[in-house]
């Protein structure tokens, strides 16, 4: 009986905590969500000119997910590894409501599936930048005002609220 009382008691100790916080809670989340948003781009960008290695996730070569995987990851953030399945978490965002740290997707070189991601670094009303890995350049942040990023793309999605 005294185990089920003081297990009563905590109970009741921690869910008054709990909902005491939650205006705090809110604001702070905010706060270390745009720090969480500001490490990713620091890592992502921190590889810049790193080459690119199908399959690859270290600075000896990086594919687009791969790099966005190994971002996320230094964040203790779990993704999937492969951009279409990648596509799958968080929320789908309009164009006009994208912000940095969401993930672009595209579908390149006439592919019927999503196969291409990179972590926005900059929005702007006429432009989103993006920091990813192409198969040419490496690690390079690009435009969605280069025409090759206009025909491709499919969706933005909100991976950290």
């Amino acid at each position: 009986m005294k185990k089920i009382y003081i297990l009563l008691l905590l109970s009741v100790l921690f869910a008054s905590c709990k909902s005491t916080s939650t205006a705090v809670s809110k604001k702070e989340s905010k706060k270390e969500n745009k720090y969480v948003v500001n490490n990713l781009i620091s890592k992502a960008t921190d590889n810049i000119g790193v080459r690119y290695k199908a399959g690859g996730t270290t600075r000896n070569g990086y594919d687009c997910s791969g790099l966005v995987y190994t971002t996320f990851e230094s964040e203790n953030i779990k993704l999937p590894r492969p951009s279409y399945e990648q596509a799958k978490v968080g929320k789908i965002i309009k164009f006009s409501d994208a912000q940095k740290g969401d993930l672009i997707f595209f579908k390149t070189n006439r592919s019927k599936q999503i196969n291409h991601v990179g972590l926005i670094v900059e929005v702007n009303s006429t432009e989103i930048k993006f920091v990813h890995s192409s198969t040419s350049k490496g690690v390079i942040i690009s435009s969605t005002k280069e025409a090759y990023y206009q025909n491709s793309y499919v969706q933005i999605n909100r991976v950290i609220e």
